[in-house]
């Protein structure tokens, strides 16, 4: 069966889980910084997975369907992800860099689709996988070894995910001051790093304590410049998402409560999203219905 949201957000356990992914995911941008800005804020990433789902979901025999230009386009302007110049320059920045191509040996000669290229999906494949990882850390399972035994699954497994998240509302709002740092360019890198930080985390506690956090080091590291990060964290600020205050003398970031609950919950939502697809799509190969619900 798979996780549920709801268990996920009630089990301290996977706050820890949380953790754990949070640097992975720092330590996948680190890997490649350039390719992984695509996924730095939280636009970029909604409209990276819609272009990997129409791609994973082109039907040879149907020749409109397929990773197009104008079809991204329209889908991410219907899905609300982005307008109709943020999509297409998000697309020619995806060929200028080489995270995209156009197709050999179209099904119709008087349209080219789009693919993306190994470097793209591998970058993907690497975030599912991480996920998966925390997943099976939960409940003893084998979804990560069912991947990396079967990476022809994840050619399924994209496009029923994408969709998962596109069309559910918790993951696309999951609060104001989650939605302030993922929709900046890098913000959602700077959280994950805050949130990999706190040493101890108390649920009944109104803060939740980071330590001493340099700017100029989450600048380098995350290619945010000092005025963008200034920003944000004095947004986060006004509205009483986090602060500093003098701990045995030195300066400490801390987080509010509910920012770390919105963070807890987006993750929660996303988590079972991927799980409900894996269970889906890799049931006949991974034997999932045995895996257990979180205790």
């Amino acid at each position: 069966m798979p996780l549920a949201a709801n268990d996920l957000v009630c089990n301290p356990v996977f706050f820890a889980a949380m953790q754990t992914y949070a640097r992975q995911m720092t330590a996948l941008f680190a890997e490649n910084p350039r390719l992984n800005s695509i996924f730095a804020s939280q636009q970029r990433w909604l409209m990276a997975q819609l272009g990997l789902s129409l791609h994973y979901r082109r039907d040879p025999n149907d020749p409109s369907k397929g990773l197009y230009v104008g079809r991204f386009v329209a889908t991410a302007v219907d899905y609300g992800i982005a307008s109709r110049n943020t999509a297409s320059a998000f697309v020619q920045e995806m060929l200028a860099y080489r995270f995209a191509r156009p197709a050999d040996n179209p099904p119709d000669r008087r349209r080219r689709p789009l693919e993306p290229t190994d470097v793209a999906v591998q970058s993907v494949v690497k975030w599912l996988y991480a996920h998966l990882t925390i997943l099976d850390m939960l409940d003893g399972g084998n979804r990560a070894v069912t991947l990396a035994e079967n990476p022809a699954l994840f050619a399924r497994l994209q496009p029923a995910i994408a969709q998962g998240i596109l069309e559910n509302h918790a993951v696309r709002n999951p609060g104001e001051t989650f939605n302030l740092f993922t929709w900046a360019n890098s913000g959602g890198l700077v959280m994950d790093c805050f949130i990999g930080l706190i040493d101890t985390f108390d649920p009944g506690a109104p803060k939740a304590i980071v330590g001493a956090v340099s700017s100029a080091d989450i600048c380098q590291r995350y290619l945010i410049s000092k005025t963008h990060l200034k920003r944000l964290m004095a947004k986060a600020a006004e509205m009483g998402s986090l602060g500093h205050e003098t701990i045995a003398g030195a300066n400490m970031l801390w987080l509010s409560q509910q920012f770390v609950r919105e963070y807890w919950a987006y993750q929660a939502e996303k988590f079972a999203i991927i799980d409900a697809a894996f269970h889906a799509v890799a049931a006949p190969v991974a034997g999932v219905s045995q895996l257990s619900a979180v205790p």
